[in-house]
């Protein structure tokens, strides 16, 4: 249902809680969108003082003079009566918990999503991470109606990213909120002037599923050839970082090249001249160290590290 032909009277509640999030809710403002509300997760206890913290999207909206909403229950009766009272067109949601059916259909124009994969590759929590965990060159940017299953619904639009080889999580998350942001604007746009044609998903039985990161998914498998191990550093870098153990004590290994020459070591035991270079042996392969973080210590360059490091 289409209730206008100009994305300037498009009613939009906005829905996000990270920076990443904010970088939409900017282009969506920027081309003269009519943001009626922004709803984001409660403030957090954060630091060591435990002090309140506003979410990157309720400190920017609160800046542009937006009213922002921060129900802790998405199906509380109050919070389903102030949307309704925005008479809102419909709701656009970046990087947001899962909703529930009586909020994601409320409005006319019902809701859409922006999502950092090219759907229906990597459904789920970690998109970006296990594209390149994956050892990706390419994935994308995809905008599509929210439905009740998630990540499930009709593709409005996408836009394809090369990836390139020594690219991290990190740096392909922050060219992609940019590049994600002006394909919702361009999106918002073609849904109230009609141009938009729905598609929907198609299911394979290739197709590559992208589950939330614990724990376990970042501790190196030295018995891996080094460059999935290569590939699974730079997939979690710098956040929430890939690790291994050096005497006891974890190390995050955030940055790293890697060469395919064998060492006369076994998996996982390390070479170091103490000075300039520490080398992790693979079961193919190595990986040579350059950023890295001991338990307890602050992030550094592999030569500042070996300077104070006392090996056992």
């Amino acid at each position: 249902m289409k209730l206008s032909k100009r994305f300037e009277d498009l009613r939009i509640i906005f829905m996000g809680t990270p920076e990443f999030a904010v970088a939409s809710l900017k282009a969506i403002l920027d081309a003269g969108g009519n943001v009626v509300a922004v709803v984001t997760a409660p403030d957090k206890p954060a630091g060591r003082g435990m002090q309140l913290k506003m979410s990157a999207v309720k400190e920017f909206a609160l800046a542009q003079g937006l009213l922002v909403l921060q129900p802790e229950k998405l199906r509380a009766p109050e919070f389903i009566e102030q949307l309704k009272a925005f008479n809102p067109s419909l709701n656009v949601v970046v990087a947001f918990r899962m909703l529930p059916e009586i909020v994601w259909n409320l409005p006319p124009l019902g809701s859409i999503n922006l999502h950092g994969s090219l759907l229906p590759q990597y459904r789920g929590a970690a998109p970006i991470n296990r594209a390149i965990m994956n050892g990706e060159t390419q994935t994308g940017v995809t905008t599509f109606r929210l439905s009740r299953q998630i990540d499930t619904g009709n593709i409005l639009d996408s836009e394809t990213i090369d990836v390139p080889f020594e690219e991290t999580a990190g740096e392909l998350h922050n060219r992609m909120m940019h590049i994600g942001a002006n394909l919702l604007v361009k999106t918002l746009k073609g849904i109230a002037d009609g141009s938009i044609s729905e598609k929907p998903q198609t299911f394979s039985s290739d197709q590559k599923h992208a589950p939330k990161i614990h724990s376990a998914d970042c501790e190196i498998n030295w018995n891996r050839n080094a460059m999935e191990i290569y590939n699974l550093i730079r997939g979690l870098s710098p956040f929430p970082g890939s690790f291994t153990h050096l005497n006891g004590k974890k190390l995050k290994i955030l940055s790293a090249g890697y060469s395919n020459r064998l060492l006369p070591l076994p998996p996982g035991s390390f070479d170091t001249d103490r000075k300039s270079y520490l080398t992790f042996a693979c079961a193919e392969g190595h990986i040579n160290v350059k950023t890295l973080q001991l338990e307890g210590k602050k992030i550094m360059e592999v030569a500042d590290f070996l300077r104070g490091y006392h090996f056992i």
